[in-house]
């Protein structure tokens, strides 16, 4: 052996910088029961999400430890929420955003849970049945994602609600419910993090290494990619969602 740092090619596309994933909103624009336009409240378990303004107002509201909060959303601004924050995007016009996601757009590959009411929650086949939503774009899938985003904003309120009054106790065991029903899907979500965030990590190691015994070698892989959203205006959480079906990119939300 010559005890030269090996730089393995990944199996995956390039992916971008930090393995983040990446889709762009569109917020909606439908009343919710409290008179506010917006998308469907829910957290992430595993994930930082962020939020960068391209056009429009709105806001996005977050439930946490903090209590309750209403973010203001203008272009240029970036608001971001770490795993168990509660988030829903508020509509103040023509709010569109970027979304950027880790592991892969793992946020919107399965690492989501909504904020419906309580007894739904507490039975996953019916919880599967709510979140699912129709494939494509027509109304008969907006009519389904109205739905979710009213369930979601029904179960929202009252957790809102109890924390404003200092009540952080349905906060907290919406947490934990939400983490029990993602725990079956945690070794694929452990496979996704392999290919993406650990191994871009990893790699970046293993140039560091290259470069710290004088062999840049790796650098003859030099070249670069593009892409264009492969989905325009399909249905998010939040929004009008338009992605890219690339690995390493955005992975579509499983059930839409």
């Amino acid at each position: 052996m010559s005890g030269r740092p090996v730089l393995v090619k990944p199996d995956l596309p390039r992916p971008l910088p930090g393995a983040v994933g990446l889709s762009h909103l569109s917020a909606y624009d439908w009343e919710a029961a409290d008179g506010v336009c917006g998308g469907s409240p829910h957290l992430h378990l595993v994930c930082t999400e962020a939020y960068v303004v391209t056009g429009g107002r709105g806001a996005v509201q977050t439930l946490s430890p903090d209590g309750y909060r209403e973010i203001p959303l203008e272009p240029g601004s970036i608001a971001w929420f770490t795993p168990g924050t509660v988030h829903r995007m508020v509509q103040g016009g023509d709010l569109r955003i970027t979304v950027l996601m880790q592991n892969s757009g793992l946020p919107e590959a399965g690492d989501a849970v909504f904020t419906f009411p309580p007894e739904v929650l507490a039975d996953p086949e019916r919880y599967a049945a709510a979140a699912q939503l129709p494939p494509g774009t027509g109304p008969e899938t907006a009519a389904a994602a109205r739905r979710r985003r009213d369930l979601a904003v029904e179960g929202y309120l009252v957790l809102r609600e109890a924390l404003a009054d200092g009540d952080n106790g349905p906060y907290l065991e919406f947490q934990r419910t939400a983490a029990r029903l993602v725990q079956d899907k945690v070794p694929d979500w452990r496979e996704l993090w392999r290919a993406g965030a650990l191994a871009t990590a990893e790699r970046t190691g293993a140039q560091l290494d290259a470069l710290a015994a004088d062999e840049p070698s790796y650098l003859d892989q030099a070249t670069a990619y593009e892409a264009a959203p492969t989905r325009l205006g399909g249905f998010g959480m939040c929004g009008r969602r338009d992605e890219y079906n690339l690995p390493g990119t955005t992975l579509p939300y499983r059930g839409e």
